[in-house]
Formats: C-alpha cells, structure tokens, sequence
C-alpha cells in the first residue's frame, strides 16, 4: 500500500517551513463568496501578499513575539493576515465577530488579558467596538486597541516585503481563545510543532491525499476552521475550498450544491449543521447535486447525535452520498485539534449502554438500543499517530478496558499550557503529565466512545459555552442572586441536539414566575445570541456538601418529565395573556411578520412581540436580516435587529428610511 503522505510537505518542523515550501507548489485555496463567486489565490500569491502584510505591520511598530488579534469577517483577508503574523514571528489570536454583547465582551476581556495587543480589523468593527466600549464603561481597553490597530480598509499597496523571522518548532505559533467562553477566557496556546505534529497525524489517519478536494463552511476562528480546513489542508497541498459561515447559515442547500460542483471529497460540520441543512431542505426532493464524490464529511465540534446522522445520510443518499462518508472524530483545541480517528471509509458503528451504569469506574452494560435505559454512543476510532489515549479514575489511575473514565491525553500535538493561567495550567495536567479533556469515556473493543463531560461545558451550535458565564448575564435580574438559577444543556428525548435551559429556584405561583422566566430567557438571548429552549422553575437547587451545583440531577429530572405539569402551566398561561393577535398597520408590517413568522417557525408572532423573548438566536436573526435584506436591499443592517426588536418598531424604522430615499 503507498504511504499516504507521499509528496506531502512532511519535512516542515513549522508553520514558516511550510509556507516557504508550498510557494513554489502549483496549489491554491479558493474563497466561494456566493453561487456564482468564486476567487482563486496561488500558494505563491499568498505568500507574496502576506509578505506585502507583514511590512505594513512592522512599519506599525509590531515586532515578534507581540500578539495581533485577528477580528475579520472576510476569510481571505484573515488568512492573508495569519500568514503575515506568522512570517514575522507575529502572534496571531482569532477572536469572533459576533453580533452579540457578549462578543465584543468577549473582544476586549481578550485585548486586557493579552496585554498591549495589536488589532487588524476593518473601520466599522473597530467604531462598533469603541461605540459599545463607551457604554460599557471600558474606553479604556478600546482606547488602547485604537492606537494599536491596522484596518484593513487603508491596505494598498503590497508591493514591499516585510522582513520574515524563521520561527523554531518550539515558538508560540498561535493562541485559539476558547469559543463559548466570555467572563473569563482561557487563551490555548500552540507551537509551530504542535500544529506540525496534529497535521502529520491527521494526514496519515484520514489518509488525505493531494488529489483531495475539501469545502468548509466553518468559521476561522474555530479550530475545525481554521486548523483542520485550512492548516490540514495547506500541509497536504489539498485543493481548499472556503465558503463564508454566514452564507451557509443564510443559504444552507447551497453548501452541499457547491460540493457537488467542485466534486468534494472532503466535507466537515458539527451536529447542528446536519440539522440546519435537513430543516430548511424539509421534505423537498433532492435535485441536481451530485454528492458520489464525498468520501469524508467530519463530524465534530459538539456531542454527535447517531439519530442524526442517520437521517442526514438517508435524506442525502438520493444524491449519491455513501453511508460510510459519515466521519465521526473527537478533538479539542488543547489538541491542536485532532484527538482520535476511526478508520476512513469504516462503516458508522454504536453501542448502547445502560444510562445508569455511566459514572466513573463503572463497568458499562450493553443492552439493546430500543431500551428505554438505553443511551446509543458513537465510535470515534482510536488515537492518531504522534498522540495517545488513556482512561483514568477519579484519582488519574488507568482504568482497564470496558470502564467509564476520564478521558486522558498526550502528544506532540497537545498544548503546553493556557496563556497566563498558572490556576487552569494546574488543572488541566495530571502529575505524569497527561492532559484532562474534561470528558469521559470508555474503550470498547480498542476503540474510544465519548459517554459524556466531567467539566461543565453547554454545546450550542458547534461552540462550548460555560454554564457559569450564562448564570452570570441571568444574575443582573433583580432576585436572581448567585446559586438560585443554573444553567445546563440538556437533550431531551427525541431531539438530535443539545438544548440550552435555565433551572430557577421558585416556590411561588407560576402566574408570578412567568414575568422572571421571560425577562430570564430574553437577557441571555439578547446578551449572547443563543436560544433558551425553557426556563424551568424548581423547588431545589441540588449541591454537594461542598455546596457545587449538582446540574447533572437538574438535566435528569428534565428528560424524566419531573418539571412536565409546571412547564404545561407556563405554556397555558403565556398563551393567554397573548390575547388576540393584532392586526398588521402596514404592507411592510406584513412583509416583516411573514419573514418571522418563516424564520421563528412554529411561533405565532404578534407585532408587538419582542424577537428576543421569542428565543430569536443569533442564527435565526440572521436568517431574518437575510430575508429583510432581499425585500428591501441595503436597508437594515443586522445589528439594529437589536435596536428595533418588534415588528412594529422595526416597521416605523423601515419606513422612516424609506421616506427619507424617497
């Protein structure tokens, strides 16, 4: 059998190395920005413009070693601009753009915690940011990034090349922010040889080869992005297709119609990608894709649901999509990305357990998958090259096979610590030197089955957020002190993803908890872009005798229907102080509540209803932006969705500009 990495760059030792080699290669990477726009970039013109970067930044006065924060929405400028950072020793950070609180937050805890970082963004972000900075009391920190900051908009000409600094295997190449996290970031940092050595392992375990084609549409700031469609990619000199993440949430059928034209072999999505797609596709028949050519789509990022999978690949396989494309890994940025791999083109294989036989050291019980105990897990293969994989107990011994454990890692790829975090460092590594994922698992048959988490962390749409950061923006309500709400993801049964809830300690009527509830759901709505699926009320909060939150007992009083009759009681009562639905005023009225009432679907929406306390997630906002932008172009702009919140008052807004044009 020939080696699989045959002709890939494998003698890179760093990120330098590799770009310095794969210049005089005849790749490209192309940036898909819509159906029909497509553009093309060399290997070779990217070095040069990264260059031309690089001596732009230096002139600025940023010098190796100093962090620059990459806060962009175009793909192609944040890639020309990586390169940039890493050609002159520069550290690049990644931070989201966002359209919520929290992520400009977010931005700016990051620009204290890094120092005096520089920043490269364009005009209107850094005005946004100064705006909300002005608000939020933090002039300062913005004040600071100002003086530091490039903008994209004043690049012309490129034409000089910066000095390039040849970086060792053992520099910092990069620092991947955790992506869910806001009061507190921990800041992942990787060297050019971990990067290197997650590359090498995953080549010869997915056994890409340079006759590859990959599409992704996951942003550059996650590390499936950015590391695995991009870094992966550029080492094995695969043919990189990237396509902007807000176009696939905008137009997700077009994801998979751009695969079937590029001929992919390569695709990759967290679960709730699957299930975006699947819902806008509904029961349409598929026509005129043709998916025969896909031999991997990864599947990551978040807990994997088996159901899903399986109804993506059977509503997929009218386009010649094969069962065994479905790749499901485990990884995790401490990882440089990669964890472990099943073998490619193995069928998708399960095991369901008993769910109460689950807890550390306990030796798991097969049963059938249509017990009602049973809980079905995925395979996620074993570890790959330059890595390994162990199960411990509660006190980081080995556990043997077929018993629920920690989940232990070590390898050339794994990090060497947080940036500046002496406290997480500590927790992050066992005394031999192996690093705590943070979940759990079991090896069965030699292989690795994630059961679940140890640390607390919700999974929403493909990012990890903490239960802490979201209990805090629910805090700021009047009577919402510390240890009286908890928030937790829970997967209710029958659903394919997790679910964001809100437990709040009430003895009370629900009559006099649904005002809490809403002002609650909508907070974290507003504050943060995600949905809250229900706010439950609870008599108890449970805790340890040490007095930690016990959110596990609170997920599993939920999907046993303990909170059913208080839950039917809220629906009843929010349904009756609806009252009749209130006629629209206007045509554009009108106009704005179809397009809601299409993104929001299953939702009755009154023009006085507020989208956030609807549970209008970032994603469907931009759903909603993207439908109000095809009736009336260049109007509305997605941030003032928050502005104007009802239909009634984004109406008055549309048509005060409207008259103004006229």
């Amino acid at each position: 059998m020939p080696n699989p990495t045959t002709n890939a760059t494998t003698s890179a030792t760093t990120l330098t190395e590799l770009i310095e080699a794969n210049r005089k290669h005849p790749g490209n990477i192309t940036y898909l920005e819509g159906e029909h726009d497509a553009r093309d970039v060399s290997y070779q013109e990217l070095y040069e413009r990264a260059l031309g970067i690089l001596h732009h930044l230096q002139r600025l006065g940023v010098r190796r070693g100093d962090k620059l924060i990459l806060f962009l929405g175009s793909n192609e400028q944040f890639i020309d601009a990586f390169w940039a950072a890493l050609l002159g020793g520069i550290v690049p950070v990644p931070v989201a753009l966002g359209i919520s609180e929290e992520h400009r937050h977010k931005l700016l805890r990051i620009a204290r915690k890094l120092g005096k970082p520089f920043i490269y963004t364009e005009r209107r972000s850094l005005e946004r940011i100064a705006a909300f900075a002005a608000e939020a009391g933090e002039s300062e920190t913005a004040e600071a990034l100002r003086s530091r900051a490039f903008l994209v908009d004043d690049l012309s000409d490129i034409s000089r090349a910066g000095q390039v600094h040849r970086a060792r295997p053992d520099d910092v190449a990069f620092i991947q922010f955790s992506s869910g996290s806001t009061s507190e970031p921990k800041g992942v940092v990787l060297t050019h040889g971990n990067v290197i050595a997650n590359a090498r392992g995953t080549i010869e375990a997915a056994r890409f080869s340079q006759d590859d084609v990959s599409l992704s549409w996951m942003p550059l700031t996650h590390d499936m992005g950015l590391i695995g469609f991009h870094l992966i990619m550029f080492h094995r000199r695969v043919h990189a297709h990237l396509m902007p993440t807000e176009l696939f949430i905008r137009r997700p059928l077009l994801w998979l119609t751009l695969a079937s034209r590029i001929r992919a072999t390569i695709l990759c999505s967290p679960n709730f990608g699957y299930k975006h797609y699947l819902k806008v596709l509904g029961d349409r028949p598929i026509e005129g894709v043709d998916l025969s050519s896909v031999k991997l789509i990864f599947n990551g990022a978040e807990p994997i649901s088996v159901e899903l999978c399986d109804e993506f690949l059977t509503r997929l396989a009218p386009a010649g999509l094969a069962r065994n494309s479905m790749y499901p890994v485990y990884g995790l940025a401490e990882a440089s990305l990669a964890v472990s791999f099943p073998p490619p083109g193995a069928p998708m294989r399960t095991i369901a357990l008993n769910r109460h036989r689950l807890g550390v050291g306990s030796a798991v019980e097969l049963i059938d998958k249509g017990s009602r105990d049973a809980v079905q897990l995925i395979c996620e293969g074993r570890a790959i090259p330059y890595s390994s994989v162990r199960i411990a107990d509660d006190e980081d011994r080995p556990l043997p096979e077929g018993r629920i454990g920690h989940l232990h890692m070590r390898g050339d790829n794994v990090t060497r610590g947080y940036f500046e975090n002496p406290e997480a460092n500590a927790a992050a590594f066992t005394a031999d030197g192996w690093l705590r994922t943070g979940d759990l698992a079991l090896i069965h048959q030699g292989d690795l089955y994630v059961s679940g988490r140890a640390k607390e962390i919700i999974f929403v749409n493909g990012q990890n957020y903490y239960p802490h950061d979201l209990e805090a923006i629910a805090q700021r309500l009047e009577g919402l002190e510390l240890g009286k709400v908890v928030a937790a993801g829970v997967r209710p049964p029958g659903a394919e993803v997790e679910q964001l809830m809100l437990f709040i300690l009430h003895r009370g009527s629900m009559q006099d908890f649904l005002p809490l509830a809403t002002r609650a759901a909508r907070l974290i709505n507003e504050q943060t872009g995600l949905e809250v699926a229900e706010v439950v009320p609870v008599k108890r909060i449970p805790k340890t005798t040490s007095g930690k939150i016990q959110r596990h007992l609170l997920e599993q009083g939920y999907v046993d229907g303990e909170f059913e009759a208080e839950l039917k009681e809220l629906a009843a009562l929010r349904e009756a102080q609806r009252g009749p639905e209130t006629a629209s005023r206007s045509e554009i009225e009108e106009k704005l509540r179809t397009i809601c009432d299409a993104a929001l679907g299953g939702k009755r929406v009154d023009v006085s209803d507020n989208l956030f306390e609807l549970g209008a997630s970032s994603l469907k906002l931009i759903e909603i932006h993207e439908r109000i932008d095809r009736e009336y172009p260049g109007q509305v702009d997605l941030t003032e969705l928050f502005d104007f919140p009802t239909i009634a008052e984004l109406a008055r807004y549309l048509e005060s500009k409207l008259g103004a044009a006229a």
